[in-house]
């Protein structure tokens, strides 16, 4: 028996997304709880799969099960595919097992030519209708599946738009619509050089395919990238019965939220329009409504709609998003599938579900997605300057915080600008999904058309980026890169400032604040602490940063970075006079001058901490990194040492290492130069000998030997160490306990760990330079030119 390559909704359910994807598996389930769901077929993600392994094409076995299971969607419907009387149009969209909006391609109205758009008139009543649907599906054929320029198309419907003096779309008539699908025609005739293809099996299969090759175009890529997502789950193919939102003013798309996804307030939120298409939602073609809306414009649908979303919340326990169509007067659902969520909204949903008894503490702790609680850092702004304010232009509120930056208008423009360093703003009239990059460099994105569930409102949402959408009052004009509010004109470089929690544009720089945390934050970390067996301890090298991390929950410190405290103003020179000394005299009097320094660093630590376990590292990097480059700075510190200027050169040109991540650095500088673990070791001991006498804390400093790579190097070391802790406790007359361990990060270290266990009482991994000398990478360049 063949492989089964291609499955019918009621086949499947919603377990197996692995193999029918997100979108297949919730149509299969939803098809099968009862829901109304236009019926279709889904194409697994193995055959994705097998079409890249097999050279990229779509094999005979697919091929045969695809129109098997095409012809038992004919008997459900009572339609024929490509029939002259009452024929089967299709929509074919991509599904991943993990959701990807916008990054994969999508193709309706398939099956439509010269033929069946008479069909289609005369079943329908509605030629304009009928015409509608053939030149969007010519468009979006050409642009899926053929690679054709989208804005060569655009060009001919917004030209015959201008010579009528409409406005919208919905404003052409019947004889517009046939002159554009004429005009659409010998486009593709001219550009491709061949007719456009009437055949629907020869569409079908051009439809197919383009969803396969869509899973590794470039945004998808970049996409999957941005949110590490495997590239060999491939997606599936969903071909599903066409239902119409653009046949009158009984008939309507729209997309909805049973949570608000940027609050996660339990309110429906969604937008729909009347006689339209779902891509006029989503695209930010002309401005939707409120989903509240629909209550009054069709009552009783709004009714089922409601109890539909309901049950789909209940059923899968957690706040969904929907995309239906009404369809003169009928409800169908087209998808529902787990709603992308600020990560505020998914802190506020998770807990209300929890005292709504839809799920358990656990569940919500696992419903957060831990990188999407960066949102929560992301400023607002300050609100004395705030008030000082006012707001040029207001739109869509449509994802929250606060950015400020300079202005640019493609995503070419903004990702170069941010790679410079600059604070960057995305200005686009509507974003598509070839943005994505220029949308993950901008600190905030602005368009002047699109809605609440537009592209831009969805893709900023996911990535906590500020959004503001449908700003009415911005006119832009992205080939002079301008934007226009108010008759003030804006040019590339101009700084703005967004809120994309009340939707107020402001110009010029606005100084942001950072964020506070709510109490639903509170809440689920309460409930992880009682659910979890893994202790944190944080990065710390500050009293400050220690403080931030205490504030965050951190049980303790669990790499403090001595070498970090070494560049303040007050402390740099005695650094670089220890470095530059000739004799071991000249070291020990300029670490003398460092060693009250460090232990006030060491004391703010431990006091912050109040007992909680701190890991202190011993100096790391190499010691040219302190020393002067200017020759300012070296003239300076050649006074203050008492030496001339060419004698100091000379001594930091010695210093000066080929490759110093891999050189005279980590424990061999305490091996060469033990003094300095003495300073630090000494200072580290007083300072807890002084704040377990002051604070009364019980407190036990956990000294690291940075980077070694024997035992014996590491025993060196680890002797000097506690030889100098005893001259401690010896000369104050009190003692601590302290432990001293060290970072394995030096592939021999971690390959001869049972010899270092042997003098160590602790171990930390340095994954960096593990990493880097385990493949050979640059840790510094491995982000722009290297990689796994």
């Amino acid at each position: 028996m063949s492989k089964k390559w291609v499955y019918a909704f009621k086949e499947g359910n919603a377990k197996q997304r692995d193999l029918l994807g997100g979108k297949g598996a919730n149509l299969a389930e939803m098809t099968n709880i009862g829901l109304p769901v236009p019926q279709g077929i889904t194409i697994t993600t193995e055959a994705c799969i097998n079409y890249y392994e097999t050279g990229c094409e779509i094999s005979k076995d697919i091929v045969d099960q695809i129109y098997e299971k095409l012809a038992e969607l004919e008997k459900i419907t009572g339609k024929t595919f490509g029939g002259k009387d009452n024929p089967l149009l299709e929509s074919v969209r991509s599904g991943a097992k993990i959701s990807m909006p916008g990054m994969l391609d999508t193709i309706l109205n398939l099956g439509l030519n010269n033929k069946t758009v008479e069909a289609l008139t005369k079943k329908t009543g509605n030629e304009r209708f009928a015409y509608d649907s053939y030149r969007r599906f010519i468009q979006m054929f050409c642009d899926v599946a053929l690679g054709m320029n989208k804005a060569l198309f655009d060009d001919i419907l917004e030209g015959r738009k201008e010579s009528r003096g409409y406005k919208y779309d919905t404003e052409l008539t019947t004889q517009d619509l046939k002159q554009i699908v004429k005009q659409y025609k010998e486009l593709f005739l001219d550009q491709m050089g061949y007719e456009f293809p009437e055949d629907p099996k020869v569409q079908l299969m051009a439809a197919v395919e383009a969803i396969f090759k869509s899973w590794n175009n470039p945004r998808a890529i970049t996409y999957r990238k941005m949110n590490d997502i495997p590239n060999r789950i491939g997606t599936a193919v969903n071909i599903q019965q066409m239902v119409y939102g653009n046949m009158g003013e009984t008939s309507g798309t729209g997309v909805a939220f049973t949570r608000n996804p940027a609050t996660g307030e339990k309110k429906m939120f969604g937008e729909f329009l009347m006689n339209a298409q779902g891509e006029d939602v989503v695209a930010g073609i002309r401005t939707p409504q409120s989903i509240s809306q629909l209550q009054e414009v069709m009552p009783d649908v709004y009714d089922q709609f409601i109890d539909c979303c309901n049950m789909l919340e209940n059923h899968y326990a957690d706040m969904q998003d929907i995309e239906f169509t009404i369809e003169e007067g009928k409800l169908y659902l087209l998808q529902t599938r787990s709603g992308k969520r600020t990560a505020q909204a998914s802190l506020k949903a998770a807990v209300d579900m929890v005292h709504e008894g839809l799920i358990d503490k656990k569940e919500a702790v696992l419903r957060i997605e831990p990188k999407s609680l960066d949102q929560l850092l992301h400023p607002g702004f300050d609100s004395k300057e705030l008030e000082k304010a006012t707001a040029i232009a207001n739109g869509l509120p449509a994802s929250p915080g606060a950015a400020c930056g300079k202005i640019y208008f493609t995503a070419e423009d903004a990702t170069n600008a941010a790679n410079k360093g600059e604070a960057v703003l995305l200005v686009r009239s509507e974003t598509s999904p070839e943005d994505i990059e220029g949308m993950n460099s901008a600190k905030g994105i602005l368009t002047a058309t699109g809605g609440m569930t537009s592209h831009a409102a969805v893709v900023a949402r996911g990535m906590g980026k500020c959004c503001i959408a449908g700003c009415d009052d911005a006119r832009v004009d992205e080939n002079k890169k301008t934007l226009t509010i108010q008759n003030e004109t804006f040019h590339e470089g101009d700084f703005l400032s967004l809120d994309g929690s009340t939707g107020n544009v402001y110009k010029g720089e606005i100084k942001t604040v950072d964020a506070v945390l709510s109490d639903e934050f509170k809440q689920i970390m309460e409930w992880a602490d009682e659910i979890r067996r893994l202790k944190i301890r944080t990065n710390a090298d500050t009293p400050r940063d220690a403080q931030v991390a205490v504030d965050f929950g951190a049980e303790g410190i669990g790499l403090c970075r001595t070498e970090h405290m070494f560049f303040d103003a007050d402390r740099i020179i005695a650094v670089r006079k220890m470095i530059c000394s000739k004799t071991l005299t000249q070291r020990e009097e300029a670490l003398k001058s460092i060693l009250p320094m460090q232990k006030e660093d060491f004391k703010g630590l431990f006091k912050i901490m109040a007992g909680k376990p701190v890991i202190i590292r011993l100096l790391d990097p190499p010691l040219h990194e302190f020393l002067p480059k200017e020759d300012e700075e070296i003239k300076q510190l050649a006074v203050e040492m008492g030496i001339s200027y060419d004698e100091l050169v000379g001594r930091i040109e010695d210093l000066q290492e080929v490759n110093p991540m891999l050189g005279h650095r980590g424990c061999r500088l305490d091996v060469t130069y033990p003094e300095i673990a003495v300073m630090q070791t000494t200072a580290i001991l007083q300072a807890a000998i002084e704040v377990h006498k002051e604070e009364e804390i019980e407190l036990e400093p956990e000294i690291m030997v940075p980077l070694a790579g024997t035992y014996k190097e590491l025993k060196y070391v680890i002797d000097r160490i506690r030889e100098t802790a005893n001259n401690v406790f010896k000369q104050s007359g009190e003692k601590v306990p302290f432990k001293v361990g060290t970072m394995i990060e030096i592939p021999r270290a971690a390959l001869t760990a049972h010899e270092m266990a042997g003098v160590a009482e602790f171990f930390s991994f340095g994954t960096n330079d593990l990493t880097q000398m385990t493949y050979g990478f640059s840790r510094d360049d491995a982000g722009d030119r290297q990689g796994l």
